[in-house]
């Protein structure tokens, strides 16, 4: 492979495994979670449907390349890449991005691994010793190599003549569609958690400032989700309450 002994089991992901059985199995329950009881129905069936291109904007902030990526970074003037990552079961993982930071501007988010710094794996390495390299390394270029969080899907939606795009979420999680609606066309499934709005970290969010996004967003959204049962397991892994009150929840520029 290009990376070789990235990591003990690239299949492992905090002790989660991700090999194909298991990426069939999350399919085959996602498809299983959408009974015809959880389809809700409202009056309005005037759906406007608008061209989605590769130039919109939402879907660029939120594209997720699946697999390993590098990231190089630059720290900002005070000497800091805003940064804060957790040792879980011998991996490193990105537990904070600061808002506007070099870590931010360069597309980490919350849960991705870091498996190597500089060339560096980061395999079996403590929370302490991932940031002592870091503080170590030099301000003119870091360089990361980085795998996505696993299980994400990207749905692109379009709002409708009263504003929705048709679903209904609680505590980030969705958890009925609305029946013919742009949701339901595009494949977005209940028991999923909402992870980005157009590319902006929602994590952490209380669900009105959710809906307040979703309202401002434009008529095309693009969100990125994630199985709950996948979410539930990192955030209970990686994240504090106070880890999620401090995240990046700026919109991101790209």
């Amino acid at each position: 492979g290009l990376y070789p002994r990235l990591y003990p089991e690239l299949s492992q992901y905090m002790g989660l495994s991700i090999n194909e059985e298991e990426v069939q199995r999350n399919l085959a329950v996602a498809a299983a979670a959408q009974p015809q009881g959880q389809l809700v129905t409202r009056p309005s069936t005037n759906y406007m449907v608008a061209p989605v291109t590769g130039n919109d904007i939402g879907i660029r902030r939120a594209e997720i390349k699946q697999g390993i990526r590098e990231a190089i970074l630059c720290k900002d003037q005070d000497g800091r890449i805003g940064l804060r990552l957790k040792s879980v079961d011998n991996g490193i993982f990105v537990q904070l991005v600061q808002a506007n930071s070099p870590a931010s501007l360069a597309g980490l988010r919350f849960g991705d691994q870091i498996l190597q710094i500089n060339g560096e794996n980061c395999a079996g390495w403590s929370s302490d010793k991932a940031h002592k390299v870091l503080k170590q390394a030099s301000a003119e270029r870091i360089s990361m190599i980085i795998r996505d969080r696993p299980f994400e899907r990207i749905i692109t939606m379009h709002k409708d003549s009263t504003g929705h795009v048709g679903f209904i979420f609680k505590n980030g999680k969705i958890t009925s569609i609305v029946k013919d609606s742009s949701a339901a066309r595009n494949g977005l499934l209940t028991e999923h958690n909402i992870c980005e709005i157009n590319g902006q970290n929602v994590i952490g969010l209380k669900d009105s400032q959710v809906a307040d996004i979703l309202a401002t967003a434009g008529n095309v959204v693009t969100i990125t989700v994630m199985p709950s049962s996948i979410y539930e397991y990192i955030i209970k892994r990686v994240a504090t309450s106070i880890v999620k009150s401090l995240m990046d929840h700026s919109v991101p520029e790209v």
